[in-house]
């Protein structure tokens, strides 16, 4: 029996970034708070969706960040950074990390990790982990990095991102 013929791939149809953007934002996800130390000592911290794990062994994580940051070269030098998965009563925390021109640890409680990364309070989950290796993508830096220690909040509700909004109540 052959197989029956197959026609030719239709041409891809257009789409602007508008359209990629909306296409992206209905894949729901978390939200974190990416934290470090700079070589000179400055907290450095933002908000961040793109964050998956890689591998179980050894445990790795990725996140990325637009090449354009202002925050991009010192997480580059960093040695170490944190993911800090957001509560869902941590909604404000989101908003502050995302904004621009000003201290965004102002504030907000957070501690020193045992690598030297700042954690944030009440967090559900948290990353730290050796800054591993860096690869440039498109117009982001995707940041892998190997987890040196993690924790969660065992029962805690996380904040999630979806369509341009966030959800701090899920469905059960």
């Amino acid at each position: 029996m052959s197989a029956p013929p197959t026609a030719p791939a239709a041409p891809a149809a257009p789409f602007t970034q508008e359209d990629y953007r909306a296409a992206l934002g209905q894949f729901t996800t978390g939200v974190t708070i990416v934290t470090a130390r700079a070589a000179d000592g400055r907290l450095l911290g933002l908000t961040a969706n793109s964050f998956n794990s890689v591998s179980l062994e050894p445990p790795l994580v990725l996140w990325s960040l637009s090449s354009q940051s202002s925050s991009m070269p010192g997480f580059q030098e960093a040695a170490h950074y944190a993911i800090n998965v957001l509560a869902a009563d941590q909604r404000l925390l989101a908003e502050r990390f995302s904004r621009k021109g000003i201290d965004r640890f102002e504030g907000v409680a957070w501690r020193a990790g045992l690598t030297g990364a700042p954690l944030i309070d009440g967090a559900v989950a948290v990353f730290e982990c050796r800054n591993r290796s860096q690869h440039a993508e498109g117009d982001h830096i995707i940041f892998v990095g190997e987890v040196a220690h993690c924790n969660r909040r065992v029962g805690a509700t996380p904040l999630v991102y979806h369509g341009g909004r966030f959800f701090t109540d899920l469905p059960i």
